[in-house]
């Protein structure tokens, strides 16, 4: 039998490869290595999903032993923002915070840069919240009466949303459908052009999340007639859902959720899904979203995964019955 020994070439090779194995396993151990970790916000300052990563991003930050930043990159309904994290390196330092409309926008933006299922993983979902459908101080008495003008006025009205295929323009479509009522729809960069907006009595209603529009209203600057959940809001519980108001199938789930480029470690999102949790499970955390009419909404990487493909073919459906169409 003939013994092959390996060349100098050959061992130093492999000392190589080894080597190498060993500085990623070790890198992806240490990870984030206090290197700043960016949280890209598709949506302005100020908007639901913007005001969850900041609450979290302030406590991530000490958990994680580094600094997490906040990047807002509004425009075209989310999908600006997603696109640059999908194109960004998979080691855990540029994460995305979305919300429910991330999973719309494949069914009404037929030229997206990336795959909303292939390009991203799921980290976890951090909070739902409820939307609140707002209106000028005087301009409707209460959601039946709404419903009752539009009605009489097909195609008179208007209604506000974040941007085309947001959590705020689904849940205006839900509603809108559910009522069996015809308006136009008009998108903002974001959430807090859109209230103004209704303040200002150019747009008649919309589903704005709690924790945006909650200060407006309780100055007196907004009217809330309902909330758009499938139950009431622990924050004001004398405000009806809007089944309750008369609306039956009009409930929508709205929530926040942590994303990360597809190819980044499992090691380092299951880090990250660790230290959410404990974060959105803590006390004082729970106790500042109750003020804002949020609760915590965490799930395993693996669970949020499959939510997300289930959400996704439920959100198809809303915008094939709508017709939502990119204006």
């Amino acid at each position: 039998m003939t013994t092959f020994l390996p060349g100098r070439r050959q061992l130093i090779a492999a000392a190589a490869l080894a080597a190498c194995a060993f500085t990623g396993a070790h890198a992806q151990g240490d990870w984030p290595r206090g290197q700043t970790v960016k949280l890209i916000v598709p949506f302005t300052a100020g908007s639901g999903t913007d005001i969850v990563a900041r609450l979290v991003a302030e406590r991530l930050g000490p958990a994680l032993g580094t600094s997490v930043i906040i990047d807002n990159k509004p425009g075209a309904g989310g999908t600006l923002g997603a696109a640059q994290v999908a194109k960004a390196p998979a080691d855990g330092y540029t994460l995305l915070v979305h919300s429910a409309g991330h999973l719309v926008n494949p069914s009404i933006y037929p030229n997206l840069s990336y795959d909303t299922l292939k390009d991203f993983a799921g980290v976890t979902p951090m909070a739902s919240l409820p939307n609140m459908l707002v209106v000028a101080p005087n301009r409707f008495a209460d959601v039946k009466d709404l419903v009752a003008q539009v009605k009489a006025k097909p195609g008179g009205f208007n209604y506000g949303s974040a941007g085309n295929g947001s959590a705020t323009h689904m849940n205006a479509e839900v509603f809108r459908l559910a009522a069996g009522v015809q308006a136009q729809h008009v998108p903002f960069r974001g959430t807090p052009e859109a209230m103004t907006e209704v303040m200002g009595g150019r747009i008649d209603w919309f589903f704005a999340p709690m924790v945006s529009a909650l200060p407006l209203v309780k100055d007196g600057k907004l009217k809330a007639l309902a909330v758009g959940t499938g139950k009431r809001s622990g924050v004001m519980p004398q405000l009806p859902t809007t089944v309750e108001a008369g609306v039956p199938g009009s409930e929508y789930l709205f929530w926040v959720g942590l994303f990360a480029p597809a190819k980044t470690p499992k090691p380092v999102v299951d880090r990250l899904q660790a230290e959410v949790a404990k974060i959105m499970a803590a006390p004082d955390l729970k106790e500042r979203l109750d003020k804002l009419g949020a609760e915590p909404f965490t799930m395993p990487s693996a669970q949020f995964d499959k939510f997300i493909v289930d959400e996704t073919a439920k959100a198809q459906q809303v915008v094939k019955a709508a017709g939502i169409k990119v204006d």
